[in-house]
């Protein structure tokens, strides 16, 4: 497996820091969606929302590396 992580450019809603999660791991992003959701509503979500926004600045774009 010699996939990088990358933000994805067309299967994104917000930074497309999941989407690029979903395409580098052979995963549906909607599944990932509903996942990431489902947690931040059910437990302690600021973390998890701080953890995207980091994400976010951190996974590069396909095109930027």
């Amino acid at each position: 497996m010699n996939n990088k992580l990358y933000r994805s450019e067309t299967n994104k809603m917000v930074a497309g820091v999941l989407g690029g999660i979903a395409e580098a791991s052979n995963l549906d992003a909607t599944i990932l969606r509903l996942l990431y959701i489902i947690l931040l509503i059910f437990t302690a979500g600021f973390p998890l929302f701080i953890l995207y926004i980091a994400a976010a600045f951190i996974i590069p774009k396909r095109g930027d590396s």
